[in-house]
C-alpha cells in the first residue's frame, strides 16, 4: 500500500490542515479505514487520533482509491470539530444507538432519579347496586331543531 498525498491545505479558522490523498493497493483489497489513517499519521508525522478520514472511494476495475482527511492541530480540536457519524466510522467514539439516551459523561452532573410510580389502588370487593330508574339528565336530553329554510 502506498500513499500519496495529492493536495494539502491549511484552514487555521478549523485548526486543521486538509488533504486529498490518493492509496495505489495493486497487490490487495481495498483498505481499511484505521489502517490508511496509520499510514496518514506516518506520512504527515502526527499521531493517529488527530487523523480524521472524511471520505473515501475506491474506484471501480482499479487498485486506487482516493480520499480526504484532515489533521487536526490537537485531539481535542478534533472531537470537537468533527461530525459524530465521522468521529465513529474513524473509531474515536462509540455509536448511540436510537431511542437511547447518551451515557452521562463524568463532568456532567447527575441527572435526580424519577420518583417511583405510585402503586395502583385495590379494586373495590363489591360493586355498586345499580339504581332501575334511568338518571334524570340523561332522560330529558334537550333535541335540536333544523334551523327553517329561507323562502325568497
Amino acid at each position: 500500500m502506498e500513499i500519496r498525498i495529492v493536495e494539502e491545505r491549511t484552514n487555521p479558522l478549523l485548526k486543521r490542515h486538509e488533504l486529498r490523498f490518493e492509496v495505489d493497493h495493486a497487490t490487495a483489497a481495498t483498505p481499511t479505514r484505521d489502517s490508511v489513517r496509520t499510514e496518514l499519521a506516518k506520512a504527515v508525522h502526527a499521531s493517529k487520533d488527530r487523523v480524521i478520514i472524511e471520505r473515501m472511494h475506491a474506484r471501480f476495475g482499479t487498485a486506487v482509491t482516493r480520499g480526504e482527511a484532515n489533521i487536526y492541530d490537537n485531539a481535542e480540536a478534533a472531537k470537537s470539530i468533527s461530525r459524530e457519524h465521522i468521529l465513529v466510522r474513524n473509531g474515536l467514539k462509540e455509536k448511540v444507538a436510537k431511542g437511547a439516551a447518551p451515557a452521562a459523561s463524568a463532568d456532567a452532573p447527575a441527572a435526580p432519579a424519577a420518583p417511583p410510580a405510585p402503586a395502583p389502588a385495590a379494586a373495590p370487593t363489591e360493586a355498586p347496586a345499580k339504581s332501575e330508574a334511568p338518571a334524570p339528565e340523561a332522560a330529558e336530553a334537550p333535541k335540536k331543531s333544523k334551523p327553517a329554510a329561507k323562502k325568497e
